[in-house]
């Protein structure tokens, strides 16, 4: 494949940090380094967020160790088949309500979604200038991983991060080794409009 028919190759100049993340399914097994995992926290630590209200939380476990069972035992069968492989798991949480400067009662956050989704951004993107791979996970029964993590009503289950160094794709079952490439992206005619709503149904 040329570069120029690549599907990720990007119609404005961009850094490539921004085409090099994608979000593998094969992974190695080995360890991640406490260090360096706390490195792709930091980075989603800086991420914006409205009234830097910082909504959201991470809930990690390394693999072998008694963390991993609440949170991959949560993980639908169709993951946990590959995520089994994975060297951290990390719940993405975020805080539905917060207590503003100078008030006495809670306040909602209505961004708080908006706000998680830009840290686990910036984690993923911190994790790829480091040599890691992140895949984030829908697929998970969130009663469970509430009730296994203990997580009070006023937050939000977002999503479980998969996170691992990549391995040969021959590590995965047939039908997922036919799925194991970088996806391509809708062009920007389809997801920019100015001015007013144009986009199909």
């Amino acid at each position: 494949m040329t570069a120029s028919s690549s599907p990720r190759e990007p119609g404005h100049p961009i850094d490539p940090l921004f085409t090099r993340r994608w979000s593998p399914r094969a992974f190695t097994g080995e360890a991640i380094d406490p260090a360096t995992l706390q490195s792709f926290f930091e980075a989603a630590r800086w991420a914006p967020s409205a009234f830097n209200a910082q909504p959201w939380r991470f809930v990690f476990a390394r693999r072998d160790t008694e963390a991993w069972a609440p949170i991959f035992e949560a993980l639908l069968p169709f993951n946990q088949a590959w995520a089994t492989r994975a060297s951290a798991l990390v719940v993405v949480l975020s805080r539905t309500v917060w207590l503003p400067p100078g008030k006495t009662e809670l306040a909602p956050v209505v961004s708080h979604s908006f706000d998680a989704g830009a840290a686990w951004a910036s984690l993923a993107f911190q994790a790829t200038l480091a040599g890691w791979h992140v895949h984030g996970v829908g697929g998970f029964d969130r009663d469970v991983m509430r009730s296994n993590l203990g997580v009070p009503a006023d937050y939000a289950l977002e999503a479980v991060v998969a996170i691992g160094k990549q391995a040969d794709k021959s590590v995965l079952s047939e039908s997922l080794q036919a799925r194991e490439v970088p996806s391509p992206r809708r062009p920007l005619s389809e997801l920019v409009a100015e001015g007013h709503f144009a986009f199909d149904a």
